[in-house]
């Protein structure tokens, strides 16, 4: 649904709207009246009762404010715990993402259905195929039994009028690591001992019933405490805000709402290229059978995780992000940082104890356009900024195959004789699969790419637009570089 206006849409971003607009003003006491300012009337719109709808709009602010979620039975206005965003700085409490009980519609799990399409003709191959006999006529038409199926799909692939469907429980099937099971009650639930924070789930979810937590309060409070506040915006960034946001129009609404600098992540991601590309020519392939790029926080978890003996094969260099806060820390010591990204995992990475001192707050695209739409931030009009000078390929970094692009680049400048055998994925699925064949050791010497989401970091759960136009837009912006290679800046 990435790019597609729906209400889920409407309803999560007037969120952070309101959510902003609270902590811009210096009246905290109306945080109770939110869910009546977005929930209006006495008739509901998206579900069975007015009532449940703004109980489910509060509990998505509690998470905006970086809460979490109550139980349906617990009473907790949001007034009672809001003192908890206000005093802390840093508020997550583990786990960053979180299903809303009461909002989940309790989708069942994958099973196959019968379809009116179904002719009940002659052959009934789906009757033949089922290995398990399933699949039967009843009363003219074919009928599964979900206590024998398996799931094998047979009966689908044979049916001749497209009759049988599979159904997926739509947060499931966007997940890669199949976390997503079920509790007492049939509603979706999060393993967070296998969740990986890709946020794939709630960008799936058509009831608005998954959502990850925020910082923007606690961005607002320290952009009003007058703290020197600098922002590293990723490079996916381009074209997000619609069509007028100039990345050069970004920067000026940065500035405007309160920023002091903004550094483009395009520039960390330059030094990555080249340390990637120095690590690779080194050690590939007499050190180590393969490199893999480390960029993607939640791809780097799950490849460690789930392929334990591919874990050293995982580049140790430091993702754009954090190269870029360095750079910021260097540059303004006593700086805020905070990185604007595509991403709800960079949340969880800011938090790891070898870079939550470089990274002070992590906000998404998504919630960085709640704060443009609760300043007014009107992109018609004209500015002098103007954005650093990164190179092509760091700023290629936002699509799905910029990363090994940019690193194989390097490689060839510093060894144009070198063969490198590159294969990259997008989706944990498929980085799976591609981590299968390297367990197998069918990519020794390889350059390996991994992207947790579907069109690399332009397809991240905080993003705003369609994945091709997204592409287009940061593929633009990278051609524009006086620098085709980070390494044509020396």
């Amino acid at each position: 649904m990435r790019g597609i206006y729906t209400p889920v849409t409407k309803i999560r971003r007037q969120v952070f709207e309101k959510v902003a607009e609270l902590a811009f003003s210096n009246d905290y006491s109306k945080v109770d009246d939110i869910p009546y300012e977005i929930i209006k009337g006495e008739v509901a719109s998206y579900r069975e009762s007015v009532f449940k709808e703004r109980a489910i709009v509060a509990e998505r602010i509690r998470l905006a404010c970086g809460l979490s979620v109550r139980q349906a039975d617990e009473h907790a206005p949001l007034s009672r715990d809001f003192n908890k965003a206000v005093a802390c700085e840093r508020v997550y409490e583990p786990p960053l993402v979180e299903v809303i009980p009461f909002a989940c519609n309790a989708c069942p799990e994958t099973a196959y259905e019968v379809t009116n399409n179904c002719r009940n003709c002659l052959a009934h191959p789906c009757t033949s195929v089922c290995p398990v006999k399933a699949v039967s006529i009843v009363n003219g038409k074919s009928f599964i039994d979900k206590e024998k199926c398996v799931k094998c799909g047979r009966c689908a692939e044979a049916c001749p009028y497209n009759a049988i469907v599979k159904y997926d429980r739509p947060c499931a099937a966007a997940c890669g690591v199949d976390a997503i099971e079920s509790d007492h009650l049939g509603r979706a639930q999060i393993n967070h001992d296998k969740c990986v924070s890709c946020g794939q789930c709630l960008v799936h979810c058509p009831f608005a019933a998954i959502s990850d937590k925020s910082q923007i309060f606690q961005l607002i409070l320290a952009l009003k405490s007058n703290n020197n506040v600098i922002a590293e915006i990723a490079p996916a960034f381009v074209g997000q805000f619609g069509p007028l946001a100039t990345p050069n129009k970004v920067k000026a609404a940065l500035l405007e709402i309160g920023f002091k600098d903004v550094y483009e992540v395009a520039l960390g991601a330059d030094a990555g290229a080249i340390a990637e590309a120095e690590h690779f020519l080194h050690a590939i392939p007499n050190e180590q059978p393969l490199l893999a790029t480390s960029c993607c926080p939640s791809w780097s978890v799950m490849a460690k995780t789930l392929f334990p003996e591919l874990a050293e094969c995982v580049s140790g260099e430091l993702t754009p992000m954090v190269a870029t806060a360095r750079m910021v820390k260097k540059d303004h010591p006593d700086a805020k940082v905070v990185f604007i990204g595509p991403c709800a995992a960079k949340k969880l990475e800011a938090f790891r104890r070898t870079v939550k001192s470089d990274v002070d707050f992590v906000i998404t695209f998504e919630e960085l356009m709640g704060i443009f739409a609760a300043k007014n931030i009107d992109f018609t009009q004209e500015c002098g900024e103007t954005v650093e000078d990164a190179a092509a390929t760091g700023r290629g970094y936002g699509v799905a195959g910029g990363v090994a692009d940019a690193i194989v680049s390097c490689i060839k400048k510093m060894d144009p004789e070198r063969e490198v055998l590159v294969d990259r994925a997008e989706g944990l699925r498929n980085c799976r699969k591609m981590l299968t064949l390297a367990k197998a050791g069918k990519r020794n010497g390889y350059l390996l790419e991994g992207m947790a989401c579907e069109g690399g970091c332009i397809g991240g759960a905080g993003t705003l637009q369609p994945l091709v136009k997204a592409a287009a837009q940061v593929k633009k912006f990278a051609s524009e570089s006086p620098y085709p290679n980070v390494m044509d800046k020396k």
